[in-house]
This record gives structure tokens, C-alpha cells and sequence, in this order.
């Protein structure tokens, strides 16, 4: 009588499912999505910045920005994501300075001069160093009472003659940005 009950016990037991096992669910496929995030998302001077009007400018297309901020100055770096160089430096300071004190204290030596960017404006290209290679910057002071200057550091091994003509290439994105409101 034991053996009777034990097998209908087990009978209904398996038609019931227990001790079955789940069935594994099917899950389509995704493939995943990049999601392009803008520059002016990571605050500070980047709020200035757009990957796709540096790329209109510099030729070169960023998509990595870092932003920082320390008193009355602001700091954007943008690069790729794949490589540490070339990157593109932008540094705004709030200042009350004018044009005579620009030229007498913040204009380095060796410069051009540039014209129709802010109240004065320089640019020129930087020697290359052990760990990048040359860089090329444009400084000025905009109408807001900003002092700017926006800064290409090119990979290491770079001719010169890249970052000189990189220098006319961000005279032309600096007025981009000197027109923009941080």
C-alpha cells in the first residue's frame, strides 16, 4: 500500500512540474547604441565648445570633453576618445583688464598680431616638448571682459608647419566662440 501511494505521489508530483526545469526565454538581439554627447554638456568653458564646429574648423573630430573650474577661470580639454593627442585646450578667465594692460602683461613675445577677434588678439605656435609635439594657440581679450586662449597640442612628431597652420585654422573657431555667451 506504501509503494501505491509513493507512486501516485510522484505521479502527480512531474505532472504538476515540480522538479522541472525553467525554460530558458528567448531575448532578441540589440545591438548597442552610441549615444554622442555634446561638449557644452561637461560645463565649464566646454560650454563654448561644439564637436561638430571644431571638426568645421580644425578638420579633426573630438568626442571626449573635460571641464574645469578654479575661481574666475574656466578650463575645457577636448580629445578622442582613442588617442591622448592632438587635444584642444580652451581656458577663460574673467577679467577687467583693457587693451593697453593686455598688451603690456599678457601678450607673449614673438607674436601675430590677429585682427577682428575680440578688443586685441595674438596667435602663434609653441615648440614641441619630449612628451607632444608643437602647439599652437591663439590668445585674446573679448568684448565681455574675458581673456581666452585656445590651444592645440599636436601629437608627438608633428612638424611645426602643422601647428603654424593650425594657428589660422582656430583664429577662425576662436571668433566662433567669442561670439558664444558662457
Amino acid at each position: 500500500m506504501h509503494a501505491r501511494i509513493w507512486l501516485t505521489a510522484s505521479a502527480v508530483l512531474l505532472t504538476t512540474g515540480c522538479g522541472a526545469q525553467p525554460r530558458p526565454v528567448a531575448v532578441p538581439a540589440v545591438d548597442p547604441v552610441t549615444v554622442e554627447v555634446a561638449a557644452a554638456s561637461s560645463g565649464g568653458a566646454c560650454r563654448l565648445l561644439d564637436f561638430a564646429v571644431i571638426e568645421e574648423h580644425a578638420g579633426v573630430r573630438f568626442d571626449v570633453a573635460a571641464a574645469s573650474d578654479k575661481g574666475d577661470t574656466h578650463t575645457c580639454v577636448v580629445r578622442s576618445g582613442s588617442a591622448a593627442l592632438p587635444e584642444l585646450t580652451l581656458t577663460v578667465t574673467d577679467t577687467s583688464i583693457d587693451v593697453a594692460t593686455f598688451n603690456a602683461d599678457v601678450l607673449p613675445d614673438g607674436t601675430t598680431k590677429v585682427s577682428k577677434l575680440g578688443q586685441v588678439a595674438y596667435r602663434r605656435t609653441l615648440a614641441k616638448t619630449a612628451k607632444h609635439g608643437p602647439v599652437a594657440e591663439v590668445g585674446w581679450l573679448a568684448t565681455e571682459d574675458r581673456l581666452a586662449t585656445l590651444q592645440w597640442t599636436c601629437e608627438r612628431g608633428a612638424p611645426k608647419a602643422e601647428a603654424e597652420e593650425l594657428t589660422g585654422k582656430l583664429v577662425a573657431l576662436a571668433k566662433k566662440i567669442n561670439t558664444r555667451a558662457m
